[in-house]
C-alpha cells in the first residue's frame, strides 16, 4: 500500500489516498476488509467521483475474457481501457456502441457513469448495450446481474458511480462496421438559435452529432459554433487501403503545467475565433478516421495541464427540450456577462433515459463547459445556473461534478431514494464510498 496524491481529470480537488492494485477479482474487496474503499479506474472523471482515502485500482484487471464474433459480444474485465478494447475489436469489424469523448477511461468507469456519446439521441447510453455485469458485493460475494437476474442491482450499478459493488467484468454488445472511417458533415452556424435549428433539422437523419460553441462570442453572434454530424462509412465510401485501420499510439504530450494566467479571456477569445473562422464555407463534407472524429483531444496527452495546477471545473448539465433552448441561451448570455470564460464548450442532444437509477441523460439538450479555476466567483455563478436547471427539470452529470450541493442533487435525481434502498441492502456499512458520495449525502 502506498500513499499518493490523486485528482480527477479536472485536477480539482486533490487528495492524499492510500492505493493498492487489484490483480485478482477477490483483491477488489479483500485488500481492505475492514475499511471503506473506492474502486478506481483511470481517473478520467473530472471531479471527486473517483476520489477516496482508500483506493483499490482496477486497472491491472484489463483482460479480454471472451469474444463472440457471430453475436457481436465481448466479455472483459472492467479495468480494460476503451483504447485497448478498440485495438482488439476494430480490426475484427466492430466498434464501440457508445463512447465518450476520450478512449482512455476503463470500461468499468464507463459503466459506473453510464456514459453517453454523440449518438445518444439515436442509440442511448452504454447501459443499452451491457448484457451482464459481474460484481463483488461488500461482503466479497460474487453476483451476476442483468435485465432478468438481480435486475434492481443491475440498474442501480449502471450510472451508480461505483457505489453498489466492485465491477469485475462485463459483457458488452458491439456495433458492426465495415470500415474505420466516418462520413462527416460540418455546418458552421451564426449564433445559438441557428445552431439549435440545425440540430433540430438534422438529428433524425444522422446517428452522431455534436457541436462546438464559442461561448465567448457576444451580441448577435452569441453561441455561434460548428455542428459536426457523422455516420460510419462503408468500405465502398473509403479510398484508403485497407478500409479497416485501428487508431495509432497517440501524439505529443504536454510536458508541464501551464502558468495559471495562460488561459485568460483574451487568449481564449482568440483561440475560439481561430477555431470558428478556420472553416470558410457554411458546410463541409469529409471522410475522416474515427479517431479524430470521436477523440479530438486524445492526440495531445496530458492536455489537462494546459489549465495549470489549479485545474478546472467541467460543468455539464442537461435540460428538457421544452425549456432547454431558451434556458441555455440565457445561461450563455449570463456567463458572458459575468466574465466566466469556458475554454471548451460542447452542445449535444440527448434521447430517452436509460433506466439507470442515477443515470444522467434525459431527453433534451446538454451543454458542457470547461472553466479554468482562476476566478473565486465561478462556483457561486455555477450554483445559480444549477438552481435554474433544477427548476427546469434538469440534471448535472455526476462524472463531471466537483461542486454541486446536496439539496440540488436530491432535487435532480428523482430515483435517488430507490438507489439508496438498494445500496443499503447490498452495502449496509457503506464499504463503497467516494468524496462525492459523502458530499452529496449518498453515504
Amino acid at each position: 500500500m502506498k500513499s499518493q496524491t490523486h485528482s480527477g481529470w479536472g485536477l480539482f480537488p486533490r487528495i492524499e489516498a492510500h492505493t493498492v492494485s487489484a490483480h485478482r477479482a477477490s483483491d477488489l474487496v479483500h485488500t481492505h476488509p475492514d475499511s471503506s474503499i473506492l474502486i478506481q479506474g483511470a481517473r478520467r472523471s473530472y471531479g471527486d467521483a473517483c476520489l477516496a482515502e482508500q483506493i483499490v485500482s482496477a486497472q491491472p484487471l484489463h483482460h479480454l475474457l471472451e469474444f463472440d464474433a457471430q453475436r457481436g459480444l465481448v466479455r472483459c474485465e472492467a479495468g480494460i481501457s476503451l483504447d485497448r478494447l478498440l485495438s482488439f475489436i476494430v480490426p475484427r469489424g466492430f466498434f464501440l456502441p457508445v463512447t465518450p469523448g476520450t478512449k482512455f477511461p476503463t470500461l468499468g468507469g464507463c459503466i459506473a457513469a453510464d456514459v453517453h456519446g454523440k449518438n445518444h439521441h439515436t442509440d442511448g447510453s452504454i447501459a443499452q448495450f451491457i448484457e451482464e455485469l459481474e460484481l463483488l458485493l461488500a461482503d466479497g460475494s460474487p453476483v451476476c446481474c442483468s435485465r432478468t437476474e438481480h435486475a434492481e442491482l443491475f440498474w442501480a450499478t449502471l450510472g451508480g458511480m461505483g457505489l453498489t459493488g466492485a465491477i469485475y467484468a462485463a459483457t458488452l454488445r458491439l456495433k458492426q462496421t465495415s470500415s474505420s472511417y466516418m462520413r462527416t458533415r460540418t455546418i458552421k452556424t451564426h449564433n445559438f438559435d441557428d445552431l439549435c435549428e440545425q440540430f433540430e433539422q438534422t438529428q433524425s437523419r444522422y446517428t452522431y452529432s455534436v457541436a462546438w460553441v464559442d461561448s465567448l462570442a457576444s451580441g448577435s453572434q452569441l453561441g455561434r459554433g460548428s455542428l459536426m454530424l457523422g455516420e460510419h462509412a462503408s468500405a465502398s465510401d473509403v479510398s484508403a487501403t485497407p478500409p479497416i485501420k485501428p487508431h495509432g499510439s497517440g501524439g505529443p504530450s504536454v510536458p508541464f503545467y501551464f502558468p495559471s494566467a495562460t488561459l485568460n479571456r483574451g487568449t481564449m477569445r482568440l483561440f475560439n475565433a481561430l477555431v470558428y473562422h478556420r472553416q470558410l464555407r457554411r458546410q463541409r463534407d469529409a471522410i475522416v478516421h474515427y479517431d479524430p472524429y470521436f477523440y479530438p483531444l486524445d492526440f495531445l496527452s496530458h492536455w489537462n495541464r494546459i489549465y495549470g495546477k489549479r485545474g478546472f471545473l467541467q460543468y455539464q448539465f442537461a435540460v428538457p427540450f421544452d425549456t432547454g433552448r431558451s434556458l441555455m441561451g440565457d445561461i450563455l448570455q449570463r456567463i458572458a456577462q459575468r466574465g466566466v470564460a469556458s475554454f471548451l464548450t460542447v452542445l449535444k442532444t440527448l434521447g430517452a433515459e436509460s433506466g439507470g437509477l442515477l443515470s444522467f441523460p434525459l431527453p433534451g439538450y446538454t451543454l458542457a463547459l470547461d472553466i479554468p479555476l482562476r476566478d473565486p466567483n465561478i462556483v457561486a455563478v455555477l450554483h445559480e445556473i444549477t438552481e435554474d436547471g433544477v427548476r427546469a427539470g434538469g440534471r448535472i452529470y455526476l462524472a463531471k461534478d466537483a461542486m454541486i450541493r446536496r439539496t440540488d442533487f436530491e432535487a435532480m435525481y428523482p430515483r435517488l431514494d430507490e438507489f439508496k434502498r438498494i445500496k443499503r441492502a447490498c452495502d449496509p456499512r457503506n464499504k463503497f464510498r467516494s468524496l462525492q458520495s459523502d458530499r452529496l449525502g449518498i453515504t
